[in-house]
Protein backbone atom coordinates (compact mmCIF):
# COMPACT_ATOMS: atom_id res chain seq x y z
CA UNK A 1 0.00 0.00 0.00
CA UNK A 2 1.29 3.45 -0.93
CA UNK A 3 2.03 5.30 2.37
CA UNK A 4 0.61 8.67 1.30
CA UNK A 5 -0.96 11.29 3.55
CA UNK A 6 -4.59 10.06 3.55
CA UNK A 7 -6.19 13.52 3.63
CA UNK A 8 -5.02 14.10 0.06
CA UNK A 9 -7.25 11.36 -1.27
CA UNK A 10 -10.35 12.36 0.69
CA UNK A 11 -13.04 14.64 -0.71
CA UNK A 12 -12.90 18.29 0.30
CA UNK A 13 -14.23 18.85 3.82
CA UNK A 14 -16.92 21.37 4.86
CA UNK A 15 -14.19 23.73 6.13
CA UNK A 16 -10.44 24.08 5.73
CA UNK A 17 -7.59 26.38 6.64
CA UNK A 18 -4.37 26.97 4.71
CA UNK A 19 -1.34 28.02 6.78
CA UNK A 20 1.82 29.42 5.19
CA UNK A 21 5.09 29.78 7.13
CA UNK A 22 8.42 31.47 6.47
CA UNK A 23 11.72 30.13 7.80
CA UNK A 24 13.28 32.34 10.49
CA UNK A 25 15.83 30.11 12.25
CA UNK A 26 17.30 27.13 10.43
CA UNK A 27 19.21 25.91 13.49
CA UNK A 28 15.95 24.97 15.23
CA UNK A 29 14.28 23.48 12.17
CA UNK A 30 14.69 19.76 12.93
CA UNK A 31 13.18 20.15 16.40
CA UNK A 32 10.31 22.20 14.93
CA UNK A 33 9.52 19.47 12.41
CA UNK A 34 9.60 16.84 15.15
CA UNK A 35 7.08 18.85 17.15
CA UNK A 36 4.92 19.40 14.07
CA UNK A 37 4.75 15.65 13.47
CA UNK A 38 2.89 15.26 16.78
CA UNK A 39 0.04 17.50 15.55
CA UNK A 40 -0.01 16.71 11.82
CA UNK A 41 -1.60 13.33 11.16
CA UNK A 42 -1.65 13.53 7.35
CA UNK A 43 -5.43 13.17 7.47
CA UNK A 44 -7.01 16.17 9.18
CA UNK A 45 -3.73 18.06 8.72
CA UNK A 46 -1.77 17.65 5.48
CA UNK A 47 1.77 19.06 5.44
CA UNK A 48 3.84 20.31 2.51
CA UNK A 49 7.50 21.38 2.58
CA UNK A 50 8.91 24.12 0.35
CA UNK A 51 12.27 23.80 -1.39
CA UNK A 52 13.91 26.33 0.93
CA UNK A 53 12.92 24.33 4.02
CA UNK A 54 14.18 21.04 2.54
CA UNK A 55 17.51 22.64 1.66
CA UNK A 56 17.81 24.32 5.06
CA UNK A 57 17.32 20.91 6.67
CA UNK A 58 20.18 19.52 4.58
CA UNK A 59 17.90 17.50 2.32
CA UNK A 60 16.95 17.17 -1.31
CA UNK A 61 13.82 15.97 -3.11
CA UNK A 62 14.11 15.35 -6.84
CA UNK A 63 11.55 17.46 -8.70
CA UNK A 64 10.93 19.93 -5.88
CA UNK A 65 11.40 23.53 -6.91
CA UNK A 66 10.00 26.98 -6.24
CA UNK A 67 6.83 28.13 -7.97
CA UNK A 68 7.82 29.57 -11.36
CA UNK A 69 7.62 33.16 -12.50
CA UNK A 70 6.26 32.83 -16.03
CA UNK A 71 7.50 35.54 -18.35
CA UNK A 72 6.17 36.48 -21.76
CA UNK A 73 2.47 36.28 -20.93
CA UNK A 74 -0.21 38.95 -21.22
CA UNK A 75 -1.37 38.11 -17.68
CA UNK A 76 0.41 38.08 -14.33
CA UNK A 77 0.90 34.81 -12.47
CA UNK A 78 2.80 35.57 -9.25
CA UNK A 79 5.11 33.34 -7.25
CA UNK A 80 4.79 33.74 -3.47
CA UNK A 81 6.75 30.72 -2.35
CA UNK A 82 6.82 29.83 1.36
CA UNK A 83 8.87 27.36 3.39
CA UNK A 84 6.00 25.38 4.92
CA UNK A 85 2.34 24.89 4.05
CA UNK A 86 -0.27 23.12 6.18
CA UNK A 87 -3.77 22.24 4.97
CA UNK A 88 -6.13 21.86 7.90
CA UNK A 89 -9.34 19.98 7.16
CA UNK A 90 -12.41 19.88 9.41
CA UNK A 91 -16.01 20.73 10.19
CA UNK A 92 -15.72 23.30 13.00
CA UNK A 93 -14.16 26.72 12.47
CA UNK A 94 -13.25 27.08 16.13
CA UNK A 95 -11.46 23.73 16.16
CA UNK A 96 -9.51 24.73 13.05
CA UNK A 97 -8.49 27.98 14.73
CA UNK A 98 -7.21 26.22 17.84
CA UNK A 99 -5.40 23.59 15.77
CA UNK A 100 -3.74 26.45 13.87
CA UNK A 101 -2.59 27.99 17.14
CA UNK A 102 -1.08 24.71 18.32
CA UNK A 103 0.79 24.21 15.05
CA UNK A 104 2.04 27.82 15.06
CA UNK A 105 3.39 27.35 18.59
CA UNK A 106 4.91 23.96 17.75
CA UNK A 107 7.07 25.21 14.87
CA UNK A 108 8.18 28.49 16.49
CA UNK A 109 10.68 30.08 16.55
CA UNK A 110 12.15 28.28 13.54
CA UNK A 111 9.07 28.93 11.40
CA UNK A 112 6.73 31.91 11.51
CA UNK A 113 3.13 32.05 10.27
CA UNK A 114 2.75 34.75 7.61
CA UNK A 115 -0.61 33.92 6.03
CA UNK A 116 -3.75 31.99 7.00
CA UNK A 117 -6.66 31.49 4.61
CA UNK A 118 -10.05 30.08 5.61
CA UNK A 119 -11.77 28.01 2.92
CA UNK A 120 -15.15 26.31 2.74
CA UNK A 121 -17.20 23.92 0.63
CA UNK A 122 -19.93 25.63 -1.40
CA UNK A 123 -22.92 23.47 -2.23
CA UNK A 124 -21.80 20.07 -3.49
CA UNK A 125 -18.41 21.31 -4.63
CA UNK A 126 -19.04 24.53 -6.53
CA UNK A 127 -16.86 27.50 -7.29
CA UNK A 128 -18.37 30.79 -6.08
CA UNK A 129 -19.46 31.44 -9.67
CA UNK A 130 -21.88 28.53 -9.27
CA UNK A 131 -20.01 26.19 -11.61
CA UNK A 132 -18.87 22.74 -10.52
CA UNK A 133 -15.18 22.53 -9.69
CA UNK A 134 -12.94 19.54 -10.37
CA UNK A 135 -15.29 17.78 -12.81
CA UNK A 136 -12.49 15.75 -14.44
CA UNK A 137 -10.84 14.64 -11.20
CA UNK A 138 -9.43 11.11 -11.43
CA UNK A 139 -10.74 8.60 -8.89
CA UNK A 140 -9.59 5.43 -7.14
CA UNK A 141 -6.42 3.77 -8.42
CA UNK A 142 -6.14 6.34 -11.20
CA UNK A 143 -6.09 9.16 -8.63
CA UNK A 144 -3.37 7.39 -6.66
CA UNK A 145 -1.28 6.98 -9.82
CA UNK A 146 -1.74 10.67 -10.70
CA UNK A 147 -1.15 12.17 -7.26
CA UNK A 148 1.67 10.14 -5.69
CA UNK A 149 5.24 9.21 -6.58
CA UNK A 150 5.74 5.46 -6.99
CA UNK A 151 9.37 5.49 -8.13
CA UNK A 152 12.59 7.05 -6.90
CA UNK A 153 14.16 6.76 -3.44
CA UNK A 154 12.17 4.63 -0.99
CA UNK A 155 11.70 7.53 1.43
CA UNK A 156 10.02 9.60 -1.31
CA UNK A 157 7.55 6.99 -2.58
CA UNK A 158 4.04 7.97 -1.59
CA UNK A 159 5.03 11.61 -1.51
CA UNK A 160 3.02 14.14 -3.50
CA UNK A 161 3.77 17.51 -5.09
CA UNK A 162 1.20 20.19 -4.24
CA UNK A 163 0.54 23.40 -6.18
CA UNK A 164 -1.31 26.05 -4.16
CA UNK A 165 -2.72 29.34 -5.46
CA UNK A 166 -5.16 31.99 -4.34
CA UNK A 167 -7.44 33.14 -7.16
CA UNK A 168 -9.41 36.33 -6.46
CA UNK A 169 -12.74 36.67 -8.29
CA UNK A 170 -14.55 39.84 -9.31
CA UNK A 171 -17.96 38.33 -8.65
CA UNK A 172 -19.84 41.59 -9.25
CA UNK A 173 -18.40 41.78 -12.76
CA UNK A 174 -19.13 38.12 -13.43
CA UNK A 175 -22.73 38.43 -12.21
CA UNK A 176 -23.36 41.30 -14.63
CA UNK A 177 -22.48 39.12 -17.62
CA UNK A 178 -25.32 37.37 -19.50
CA UNK A 179 -25.74 33.70 -18.57
CA UNK A 180 -24.70 32.56 -22.05
CA UNK A 181 -21.50 34.62 -21.84
CA UNK A 182 -20.72 33.14 -18.42
CA UNK A 183 -21.14 29.65 -19.85
CA UNK A 184 -18.76 30.43 -22.69
CA UNK A 185 -16.10 31.72 -20.29
CA UNK A 186 -16.19 28.45 -18.37
CA UNK A 187 -17.05 26.18 -21.32
CA UNK A 188 -19.91 24.43 -19.51
CA UNK A 189 -23.59 25.12 -18.88
CA UNK A 190 -24.16 26.09 -15.29
CA UNK A 191 -27.53 24.34 -15.21
CA UNK A 192 -26.40 20.78 -16.03
CA UNK A 193 -22.57 21.02 -16.11
CA UNK A 194 -22.49 19.80 -19.74
CA UNK A 195 -19.59 20.93 -21.92
CA UNK A 196 -20.50 23.34 -24.73
CA UNK A 197 -19.66 22.13 -28.21
CA UNK A 198 -19.51 25.72 -29.48
CA UNK A 199 -17.37 27.09 -26.63
CA UNK A 200 -14.54 29.37 -27.82
CA UNK A 201 -10.91 28.25 -27.68
CA UNK A 202 -10.41 30.58 -24.70
CA UNK A 203 -13.01 28.75 -22.58
CA UNK A 204 -11.53 27.49 -19.34
CA UNK A 205 -12.59 23.89 -19.91
CA UNK A 206 -10.87 23.81 -23.29
CA UNK A 207 -7.69 25.44 -22.02
CA UNK A 208 -7.30 22.97 -19.17
CA UNK A 209 -8.72 19.73 -20.67
CA UNK A 210 -6.24 17.33 -19.11
CA UNK A 211 -6.44 14.71 -21.83
CA UNK A 212 -5.64 17.27 -24.55
CA UNK A 213 -1.99 17.62 -23.54
CA UNK A 214 0.87 15.48 -24.80
CA UNK A 215 1.60 13.78 -22.49
CA UNK A 216 -1.75 13.98 -20.71
CA UNK A 217 -1.71 16.46 -17.81
CA UNK A 218 -3.88 14.97 -15.07
CA UNK A 219 -3.78 16.30 -11.52
CA UNK A 220 -5.89 15.60 -8.43
CA UNK A 221 -7.72 18.81 -7.49
CA UNK A 222 -8.86 19.70 -4.00
CA UNK A 223 -9.78 23.36 -4.50
CA UNK A 224 -12.24 25.23 -2.25
CA UNK A 225 -13.72 28.75 -2.19
CA UNK A 226 -12.26 31.29 0.21
CA UNK A 227 -13.43 34.66 1.54
CA UNK A 228 -12.00 37.23 3.94
CA UNK A 229 -14.89 39.69 3.87
CA UNK A 230 -14.53 42.10 0.96
CA UNK A 231 -12.53 39.67 -1.17
CA UNK A 232 -13.36 36.14 -2.30
CA UNK A 233 -12.27 33.53 -4.79
CA UNK A 234 -10.85 30.02 -5.13
CA UNK A 235 -8.09 28.46 -3.03
CA UNK A 236 -6.71 26.32 -5.84
CA UNK A 237 -5.01 23.11 -4.75
CA UNK A 238 -3.69 20.36 -7.02
CA UNK A 239 -1.62 17.27 -6.21
CA UNK A 240 0.57 15.35 -8.64
CA UNK A 241 3.39 12.83 -8.80
CA UNK A 242 5.41 15.77 -10.13
CA UNK A 243 4.75 19.40 -11.00
CA UNK A 244 4.91 18.73 -14.75
CA UNK A 245 1.17 18.28 -15.39
CA UNK A 246 0.18 21.36 -13.39
CA UNK A 247 2.89 23.46 -15.03
CA UNK A 248 1.75 22.41 -18.50
CA UNK A 249 -1.77 23.55 -17.63
CA UNK A 250 -0.47 26.80 -16.14
CA UNK A 251 1.47 27.67 -19.28
CA UNK A 252 -1.57 27.09 -21.49
CA UNK A 253 -3.78 29.01 -19.06
CA UNK A 254 -1.48 32.02 -19.49
CA UNK A 255 -1.40 31.67 -23.28
CA UNK A 256 2.32 30.94 -23.41
CA UNK A 257 1.93 28.08 -25.89
CA UNK A 258 -0.42 29.58 -28.46
CA UNK A 259 -1.18 33.16 -27.38
CA UNK A 260 -4.75 32.34 -26.26
CA UNK A 261 -5.28 33.46 -22.66
CA UNK A 262 -7.84 31.56 -20.60
CA UNK A 263 -11.13 33.48 -20.39
CA UNK A 264 -11.02 32.95 -16.62
CA UNK A 265 -8.82 36.05 -16.49
CA UNK A 266 -11.82 38.15 -17.52
CA UNK A 267 -13.10 38.02 -13.93
CA UNK A 268 -10.38 36.36 -11.84
CA UNK A 269 -6.63 36.52 -11.26
CA UNK A 270 -4.11 34.63 -9.12
CA UNK A 271 -2.60 36.52 -6.18
CA UNK A 272 -0.26 33.81 -4.91
CA UNK A 273 1.54 30.65 -5.96
CA UNK A 274 3.61 28.04 -4.15
CA UNK A 275 5.01 24.54 -4.67
CA UNK A 276 5.29 22.02 -1.82
CA UNK A 277 6.36 18.41 -1.33
CA UNK A 278 4.02 16.38 0.87
CA UNK A 279 6.10 13.60 2.45
CA UNK A 280 4.69 10.08 2.79
CA UNK A 281 3.64 8.43 6.03
CA UNK A 282 5.92 6.20 8.12
CA UNK A 283 4.75 4.23 11.16
CA UNK A 284 1.54 6.24 11.31
CA UNK A 285 3.24 9.66 11.21
CA UNK A 286 4.27 12.02 8.43
CA UNK A 287 7.93 11.39 7.61
CA UNK A 288 9.11 14.92 8.31
CA UNK A 289 12.79 13.99 8.44
CA UNK A 290 13.69 15.20 4.96
CA UNK A 291 15.66 12.92 2.57
CA UNK A 292 19.35 13.73 2.58
CA UNK A 293 20.78 15.40 -0.48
Amino acid sequence: MTPYQPGIMKAVPPLARHLFFTLDAADGLHDALDRLARFADGDTTVVGLGESLVRAAGGRVDGLRAFPVLGGSAVDIPSTQHALWCWLRGEDRGELLHRSRHIEAAVAPALRLVLATDAFRYGKGLDLTGYEDGTENPEGDEAVAVAFASTGPKECRGGSFAAVQHWQHDLDHFDRLPANEQDHIIGRRKGDNEELEDAPESAHVKRTAQESFDPEAFVLRRSMPWSDGARAGLAFLAFGRSFDAFEAQLRRLAGLDDGIVDALFRFSHPTSGGYYWCPPMSDGRIALRVPKG
